[in-house]
């Protein structure tokens, strides 16, 4: 069972900081044990392996009914804020590590972070009111 380097709350529910890359590449939750908790979601994050990225992450939320989200703004706002302390830098890559995984650049500026990297549109339409 592999330790925490750091637990912190953020937002909408738990970071965590493990040791190295391949811990939360593997991680197996046990997803329906963590559906009670009174809680949004939980990241799971490390430093990056691979010298082109900074740190990895995967975000689990079954709480709200997301086993595992593919990847997450949201949680990459908290992570951009958490990185930024412990590396001194307020520009990073990143890797959501999701069976589908998808690269995040993250900046902060001041209170603001924003997040760049690819998206592909699923569903599109139109309102009426």
């Amino acid at each position: 069972m592999a330790s925490a380097i750091a637990v912190a709350r953020a937002r909408f529910g738990y970071l965590v900081e493990v040791g190295n890359e391949e811990i939360v590449r593997s991680l197996a939750p046990d997803v329906t044990a963590m559906g009670p908790l009174d809680i949004r979601g939980l990241i799971v994050t490390a430093r990056s392996s691979n010298a082109r990225r900074d740190f990895v992450s995967r975000f689990l939320a079954p709480a709200v009914g997301v086993d595992e989200d593919p990847v997450t703004s949201s949680a990459h706002c908290a992570l951009a804020l958490y990185w930024a302390h412990r590396l001194g830098k307020t520009e990073m890559d990143a890797y959501q590590a999701s069976s589908r995984g998808g690269s995040v650049h993250v900046r902060l500026a001041g209170d603001r972070v924003f997040l760049g990297g690819s998206a592909v549109t699923v569903l599109s339409g139109t309102l009426l009111a």
